[in-house]
């Protein structure tokens, strides 16, 4: 089995730029480089890569949205989103720690795709470590000709920025962390304009998720159909696949797009814990819906996963047992969710907290029947199409599949007016 991103990988070991080019680093830059940036666009296309940050979009078509030649509006940027603060998910740190030059390698020929002559890095704010070797990385692209003027002779410019995240989750949304990086407070925006064509500073702009710009170098070493290959689904590559939760062995696996949930959790996770039983899960991160024992068998790609249901998302799986408590699992998130929403817009302002109470009340043993009602109809007013951005949507999906498949736990807070958890 292939795993092209993490295959050199050790943990507490960083890999330095002469370790990287040791096993291939650099070399799909100097492919890319002989090629037209639409030539390499065209490539990523065939890959059939879609981005890894939870969206999924199609990395090829979303760069071809950038205009470029002679008439183009410049400069032009490339941002890494690595604001990774969705509840569950811990891949890009993994990525950024053990191997920056892959994701630096990655940017220089996403950015020579879109001839953006400037990009940056925007990384969580608690990634103190990552923040420390991913200048480190850099300094070393510098001084090797990676970065900066005429790169590898090929008269491609290139300058390359950290800029560590202000530490709000809705920076994480590419146009507030537009915002954010021009010194604004970190608000979603209005599309149209999209980013592509009106972003950083009112310039084209792409935003792609770390793990999504750390498969670029490999299909341009590697090639597009060598891409497909490797995974077991229409969609291309592999994934990096997270389980936490009361499973034996919890961690994070690089494996091809299309494998079972079942495989993952048994053969990769351990299986449960001694003595607990499998309830659930929320596939892709806190902000997806649960999946329950019914859609094991489900291919872990884009489309099996909204078959079932759900969003891939970023791929991150949060376990649910038997002995823990629905009501308070998804109290708890909510929580996260109404503390990280910027305001903006009055649904998710004013709905998120609205929900935590009334969950705090139901997990209190002081709510009422009619609390499932509200709490129903605050999953749609929240919902797709209701508010300025995908914060509160994404906040409703584990709450709407937990009233779905644990309703039962919820009235029976209610009935015996306690958590049927606690002792």
């Amino acid at each position: 089995m292939e795993r092209p991103l993490t295959q050199h990988i050790r943990p507490g070991e960083t890999l330095t730029i002469t370790d990287y080019q040791k096993h291939g680093g650099y070399e799909g830059l100097k492919a890319a480089l002989k090629m037209s940036p639409k030539e390499v666009q065209d490539t990523v296309k065939r890959a059939h890569l879609r981005g890894r940050g939870g969206a999924g979009f199609p990395t090829g078509l979303k760069w071809s949205f950038v205009p470029i030649g002679d008439d183009a509006p410049r400069p032009r940027y490339l941002i890494a989103n690595g604001d990774e603060m969705e509840p569950g998910t811990f891949k890009d740190r993994l990525l950024v720690e053990g191997n920056p030059h892959q994701l630096i390698e990655g940017m220089i020929i996403s950015a020579y795709a879109i001839q953006a002559e400037i990009g940056y890095v925007f990384l969580r704010w608690a990634y103190k470590k990552g923040e420390k070797i991913i200048q480190k990385a850099l300094a070393e692209a510098y001084e090797a000709g990676l970065l900066g003027k005429n790169i590898l002779g090929s008269g491609f410019d290139f300058d390359l920025y950290l800029h560590t995240s202000a530490g709000r989750y809705i920076c994480g949304e590419e146009t507030a962390l537009l915002n954010s990086l021009e010194g604004k407070r970190a608000n979603p925006r209005a599309k149209p304009p999209f980013p592509q064509t009106s972003g950083l500073f009112g310039k084209p702009t792409i935003v792609n998720n770390i793990e999504t710009l750390c498969n670029v170098p490999h299909i341009l070493r590697n090639g597009a159909d060598w891409y497909k290959k490797i995974s077991l689904s229409e969609d291309g590559g592999t994934k990096i696949f997270g389980v936490s939760g009361k499973v034996k062995k919890p961690g994070l696996w690089e494996l091809p797009l299309g494998v079972t949930l079942k495989e993952v959790l048994e053969e990769y996770a351990g299986g449960m814990q001694d003595g607990l039983k499998f309830r659930g899960l929320l596939p892709g991160g806190a902000s997806t819906d649960f999946l329950t024992e019914e859609h094991l068998d489900i291919k872990l790609d884009y489309a099996g996963v909204e078959k079932a249901g759900s969003r891939l998302g970023t791929g991150t799986m949060i376990v649910l047992d038997d002995k823990t408590c629905v009501v308070g699992m998804v109290l708890n998130l909510e929580h996260f969710f109404a503390q990280e929403s910027c305001g903006w817009c009055t649904p998710c302002r004013e709905g998120l907290p609205w929900s935590e109470k009334i969950l705090a009340r139901i997990e209190n043993g002081q709510g009422k029947m009619q609390d499932l009602e509200i709490l129903e109809g605050l999953t749609k007013t929240l919902g797709p199409g209701n508010t300025f951005c995908a914060l509160a949507p994404g906040a409703m999906e584990p709450l709407q599949s937990a009233l779905k498949y644990f309703r039962e736990d919820f009235e029976r807070h209610i009935k015996e007016q306690r958590c049927p958890r606690r002792s």
